[in-house]
């Protein structure tokens, strides 16, 4: 009895940390499932297309479904991004890699601050986040409130939420922030350029280019930044000597989500 009751003891505690435990530092060289945070509103469908390019190239990709639309607390968003990567790991993942577009890149970088699971993540990248808040956040608590969210509000400069995350060290991990000069919904633009991580706005390489902030994650400038962002050797640097063939990487998936 006492054997089997040691036996049965033994099976609990390795389910425990299994479930609860931190897991080991992710292995840069490993490269496993990617995580897409979608933005305010939690639209997914944005994202499908990135994911589709992500899993030619042989990464399994998830889409995450946000609580309240992505609407609600970004510290909550974290947590749900805490559950999505424990469950990668249950399932066999021992790396992650993230990437967030607009505020679900907010939401990422609290993930990283607070997450348990964070350890396990390898590389992030982030699409138009406005990492040091926007002025259409500001705007909307003041002009519009009850239509600007918890969300809304902490994407406001200043917030308590940002205020927070701005005074924690920068994570340990290789993150690159894309931009766009032409993003109408993070302002200013280079709200997305935070310090201490690896930023690149499009138009450095590729000049004419107009993307918008929806537009982002389809465009084939962004899509080619992704792939190089997300594998084994150091993050990219373009430059315009770059524009031409980084189009051409990210081709490989349909179009009609943008093609800038």
């Amino acid at each position: 009895m006492t054997a089997v009751v040691l036996v049965t003891a033994t099976l609990v505690t390795g389910v425990v940390v299994r479930e609860w435990g931190v897991p080991a530092a992710a292995d840069p060289l490993d490269k496993g499932p990617v995580v897409l945070v979608p933005g305010h509103g939690g639209a997914r469908d944005v994202l499908n297309g990135l994911a589709f390019r992500l899993r030619i190239v042989g990464r399994p990709s998830v889409v995450m479904t946000l609580p309240e639309h992505g609407t609600g607390d970004l510290r909550a968003q974290a947590a749900a991004i805490d559950r999505t990567v424990r469950d990668l790991l249950r399932h066999g993942a021992t790396t992650v890699d993230l990437i967030g577009f607009s505020s679900g890149g907010v939401a990422v970088w609290q993930y990283l601050a607070t997450g348990r699971t964070a350890p396990a993540v390898r590389r992030v990248v982030t699409l138009g986040s406005p990492l040091r808040g926007t002025q259409v956040a500001a705007a909307a608590t003041v002009l519009a409130p009850e239509t600007c969210e918890q969300a809304c509000r902490q994407l406001a400069p200043g917030s308590a939420l940002l205020t927070d995350l701005a005074t924690r060290p920068r994570p340990a991990v290789p993150w690159l922030s894309v931009w766009t000069d032409a993003d109408e919904v993070v302002v200013p633009p280079d709200s997305a350029a935070l310090p201490g991580v690896a930023a690149v706005r499009l138009q450095a390489i590729c000049p004419a280019a107009r993307t918008p902030h929806a537009s982002l994650p389809g465009s084939r400038l962004v899509v080619g930044l992704v792939l190089r962002a997300l594998g084994t050797r150091p993050l990219p640097r373009p430059t315009e000597a770059d524009c031409v063939t980084l189009h051409s990487e990210g081709v490989g998936w349909p179009v009609l989500v943008g093609t800038e």
